[in-house]
């Protein structure tokens, strides 16, 4: 589903994200982690073009995004989900609204279509009560599954995560991580990248430590988080997961 070759980004003479291989098969679910500033978040962005490609290439279903056209890149777009840290609601709109807006505009769907997919997917995150509510009368929780609601309408075959719970207060990162946990189990192909190894290590297929914008670990949980192969990616479990320990050195 999607397929990185290679892959390069330079912002000037920073080399960030640094010839990175990876393929990722339809229905898996990757977490990609790291320490903060080693390409993480730039590498997901690269998936629909939020950045764009140095050097490289990266196939989604099989098309090169790297020779895309504005038009195609469009189109591509709406086969890719995407969810910020920020919220990134319109502070107008109401919740349903947020969510019909796009189908309207993008899909043309009509408005009688747009409100009922707008409150099945609020019902399915748990906010049927909230249609009506604008994103300032929402907790940061709430509004996060707004914004995961507002994603699924376009019926994505790719869901990317882009740390989704960090700007978000503790007790309010259960009720985002239930919701990703039902997708998880959904069969939709979800690249997420998180801190949140409780959610690695119970739903992910495979788990990509990246350092300096190059991939040091690559394996499925189970490998990852009880025999990590690299020095770093065990020196980066033992500061995340301490006082656990959970990785051996």
């Amino acid at each position: 589903m999607i397929e990185f070759r290679d892959v390069h980004k330079f912002y000037d003479k920073l080399h960030v994200i640094r010839g990175i291989d990876l393929s990722i098969t339809k229905g898996e679910v990757v977490v990609i982690c790291g320490p903060s500033g080693s390409g993480k978040s730039t590498l997901i962005r690269l998936v629909n073009q939020l950045e764009i490609l140095s050097r490289g290439d990266i196939l989604v279903d099989g098309q090169s995004v790297a020779s895309l056209r504005s038009r195609s890149l469009r189109q591509l777009r709406t086969q890719i989900g995407f969810v910020f840290q920020q919220f990134n609601l319109y502070p107008h709109l109401t919740a349903e609204q947020n969510i019909t807006l796009a189908l309207r505009k993008v899909l043309s769907i009509t408005p009688k279509d747009a409100t009922l997919r707008a409150v099945e997917l609020l019902e399915r995150v748990g906010l049927a009560d909230k249609r009506q509510a604008y994103p300032a009368q929402l907790s940061g929780g709430q509004q996060q599954r707004v914004a995961i609601a507002r994603t699924l309408a376009m019926r994505p075959k790719i869901l990317l995560f882009d740390e989704p719970t960090s700007a978000l207060d503790p007790e309010m990162i259960g009720e985002v991580l239930t919701v990703m946990r039902d997708l998880a189990t959904s069969g939709i192909t979800m690249l997420v990248v998180t801190h949140e190894m409780g959610f690695a290590r119970e739903l992910a297929d495979l788990v990509v430590f990246i350092d300096q914008g190059v991939i040091l670990e690559n394996a499925k949980p189970s490998d990852f988080f009880l025999s990590p192969q690299h020095p770093r990616t065990r020196q980066f479990l033992r500061q995340l997961l301490s006082p656990l320990h959970t990785a051996n050195d």
